[in-house]
């Protein structure tokens, strides 16, 4: 088992979770991320990032990849694994992985989070089948060209894939439930002023309808009065918020009521050596600058208990 026990093992290869392999990795920790997909995470999904300091513009993969060389670079190492377990034995902290148990002197967690279902009726299908129903308009949205498309949500994500929508979309309507959005003030200003972007406010999904085959309207219901109506689409695009990917770790350690871990102010969990990081932890700002401060911090914390 020696020489499968690792300094630091990253649950995560994401902007957190490539942050700090950058940060573990240069100071000549063994440091291995675990990534069960492409190595970026969901920033791969993004078009453009304006926000992220030094480049004033950027794809999502550019960005991602970059930092995957930068770790690269430095000695980190990379296995595309799912991990199912997390536990403490002898001291270590042991990972139960699709291709075997690995070991490390700490884990950090960088999972990140995934979009949040809607759970009403027609979702499900219409997910399931590619029949119009998406959560991500940079993937998704070329396919309706000419279209009428839905967006529900108020924050920074809805309003910006509703903009990026109308580079395809006939038209875009944004559907939050209150009267106002909750995205940046840029953002919503954006939105108001592109002649293909109108809102359907104090509203809520209540049914995704369709032939069976594709999505052709949507039912609202609104939070004032109760009242629904039926309002004809091609397309419904869901953006209400993040499910922390967490689900291996539910009674191992503490969790939120949402499900995103809990953690001090040194980031440790409650099990001794595992440590999280980024949009994963409950408090999370859940911006890409933040994570990548998130698991810079987290190594210099990681330092601390392995010495």
């Amino acid at each position: 088992m020696t020489e499968n026990i690792h300094d630091l093992v990253i649950i995560g290869g994401g902007p957190t979770g490539l942050a700090a392999a950058i940060y573990a990795a240069r100071a000549e920790m063994k440091t291995l991320i675990l990534e069960r997909m492409i190595p970026g995470g969901q920033v791969q999904n993004t078009m453009e990032i304006e926000n992220y300091p030094g480049f004033s513009e950027v794809s999502g993969y550019d960005l991602s990849e970059k930092f995957h060389q930068h770790a690269l670079k430095f000695g980190a190492q990379v296995e595309m694994v799912d991990v199912s377990g997390v536990a403490i034995e002898d001291g270590k902290i042991k990972l139960t992985t699709d291709s075997g148990d690995i070991y490390g002197r700490a884990a950090l967690v960088a999972t990140g989070a995934k979009a949040r279902f809607l759970n009403v009726p027609g979702e499900a299908h219409y997910r399931d089948i590619g029949g119009g129903v998406s959560y991500c308009a940079v993937c998704d949205g070329a396919f309706y060209k000419e279209r009428d498309v839905m967006v529900i949500g108020g924050g920074d994500s809805a309003v910006e894939e509703a903009i990026y929508l109308t580079k395809f979309a006939k038209s875009v309507k944004i559907v939050h439930r209150r009267g106002e959005l909750r995205a940046a003030k840029m953002l919503q200003e954006r939105a108001r002023t592109n002649e293909k972007i109108s809102f359907e406010w104090n509203s809520v999904v209540d049914e995704i309808l369709g032939d069976d085959k594709h999505v052709n309207s949507i039912r609202l219901k609104s939070t004032i009065d109760g009242t629904t109506r039926e309002i004809p689409c091609y397309g419904v695009f869901i953006y209400v918020g993040m499910s922390p990917n967490t689900q291996f770790l539910q009674g191992v350690i503490d969790l939120d009521i949402e499900g995103f871990v809990k953690t001090n102010e040194h980031l440790m969990t409650s099990m001794p050596g595992l440590f999280a990081a980024g949009d994963v932890r409950s408090g999370a700002w859940r911006q890409i600058i933040t994570s990548v401060a998130d698991g810079a911090l987290s190594i210099k914390y990681i330092e601390e208990y392995l010495s």
